[in-house]
């Protein structure tokens, strides 16, 4: 008989089995509104991703034209360059000139000393050889002298 009465007991029928489920256990209704949530959660931040992609692409095409404009002015530097190179090859090319004449004018005044330094040393010798003929004189005329011919 025990075991009679525990099957009574242990007998659910379907309405009390419902009600048991809907209490106890959530609907699906809950979880459709957990999972939309969720979802829009996500579609949220697939949004604000794309803002900020957009944000970032706005940001790089200016910081591409920025740096376009400074390529603009290093091109305007180099132009410079250039031009400042170009002076500096005609002044080169001055000095080079001038370089050619003053070597020209050195040489010219190189052979002038060297024809008064040839006109000095002949002119050095012929007052040596005066000298020295002046002082043979003096001394023939002082032994003369001494001899008593005088």
């Amino acid at each position: 008989m025990e075991s009679g009465k525990k099957d009574k007991d242990l007998n659910i029928n379907q309405k009390e089995l419902d009600l048991l489920v809907a209490n106890i256990i959530p609907t699906s209704r809950y979880f459709e509104v957990r999972f939309d949530h969720l979802q829009e959660q996500i579609n949220d931040l697939k949004m604000g991703q794309r803002d900020i992609k957009l944000e970032m692409d706005k940001r790089f095409d200016l910081v591409d034209k920025r740096f376009e404009q400074v390529d603009k002015r290093f091109e305007q530097i180099d132009k410079r360059f250039e031009q400042v190179d170009r002076r500096f090859e005609q002044v080169d090319k001055r000095l080079d000139q001038m370089n050619a004449k003053l070597d020209t004018i050195i040489e010219r005044v190189d052979v002038k000393i060297d024809a008064g330094l040839r006109e000095n040393r002949s002119l050095t010798v012929k007052l040596f050889s005066f000298a020295m003929i002046f002082s043979a004189i003096s001394m023939a005329g002082l032994l003369a002298k001494m001899m008593g011919l005088f």
